[in-house]
């Protein structure tokens, strides 16, 4: 098996520290120790004055996590890690299915508050006053059109996404046609995944120009987050595959390898993988075996 930075225990003999562990990951020897009791790292065994005994195989397994996590995220792949290392392999693999249904349900979801916003950008003016009174709609309300609780226009509009005229006196808030619609914009771009920095970006675009360009640049840089992250998730299952070899590879019993009997040896083996993907040279080197006359 080849070395990687995810590889299985291609070096088990040798002894690490760990600082060891620490350096290869870039991160501090207490967050070994805390790898070591959540379960990311394999049971590490004690020497006799009571020193932890690292190998390669839990720098692998430490590098193996951290490539999980930064696609499936530190939850997930502590998950995934103590599944592998209870020997419940299925187990694991089933949360990295999960990791990427959910990802799957993500990218729906951007394209449909894509479409959402876009119609709702496109409305007709007058269309949208109709259907608030002329005086506007209080936080309740709202709320309730909106399917959200009045706590999280509160939170709205404390980031300055929206500006409701203050009633004088009573303080009460009163919503008018542009910011419900606002209102609509921020929870379908909330539902969608968009912080409030970059809805707030979205929200300027279509109040200075009113057009739906912001909105969708912002979907298009959605997407693009995406993407990265379902990179991230190939990278780590594939160091993930990487691992569970050479955990395979150092269980494997030399006694129970098959009996290759006659087989060509591994030279010959070789060089048909080799001229195999040219095709024809393969063809050729058969004819001429065929050709050769009888000794």
């Amino acid at each position: 098996m080849k070395n990687s930075p995810v590889g299985g225990r291609a070096h088990p003999g040798r002894a690490l520290r760990s600082v060891d562990l620490a350096r290869s990951a870039g991160v501090s020897t207490q967050q070994i120790r805390n790898y070591e009791d959540a379960g990311v790292l394999p049971p590490v065994p004690r020497s006799e004055s009571g020193y932890r005994r690292f190998d390669e195989g839990h720098r692998d397994a430490l590098l193996t996590y951290r490539a999980l996590a930064r696609g499936y995220g530190p939850d997930r792949a502590r998950a995934v890690m103590r599944a592998v290392h209870a020997d419940d392999v299925a187990l694991a693999l089933s949360l990295l299915d999960a990791g990427h249904a959910a990802l799957h349900e993500q990218r729906r979801d951007m394209l449909a508050v894509g479409d959402a916003l876009a119609a709702v950008a496109g409305e007709d003016p007058d269309h949208t006053r109709a259907g608030v009174p002329r005086g506007g709609l209080r936080i309740g309300e709202v709320a309730a059109r909106l399917g959200v609780r009045t706590s999280a226009l509160r939170v709205w509009e404390k980031a300055g996404l929206l500006t409701p005229v203050r009633e004088p006196g009573t303080g009460y808030r009163w919503f008018g046609p542009e910011e419900v619609r606002d209102a609509r914009v921020i929870r379908m771009l909330r539902q969608g995944g968009y912080r409030l920095p970059r809805i707030a970006r979205v929200l300027d675009g279509l109040r200075r120009t009113g057009s739906a360009e912001a909105l969708r640049e912002a979907v298009a840089e959605r997407g693009r987050e995406l993407s990265l992250r379902s990179r991230a998730m190939l990278a780590g299952a594939g160091g993930l595959h990487d691992y569970l070899a050479g955990r395979d590879g150092e269980r494997a019993d030399p006694g129970d390898a098959p009996d290759t009997g006659d087989a060509p040896d591994t030279g010959a083996v070789t060089d048909m993988t080799d001229t195999a993907d040219t095709g024809v040279a393969a063809g050729a080197a058969d004819t001429g075996a065929r050709a050769a006359p009888p000794g």
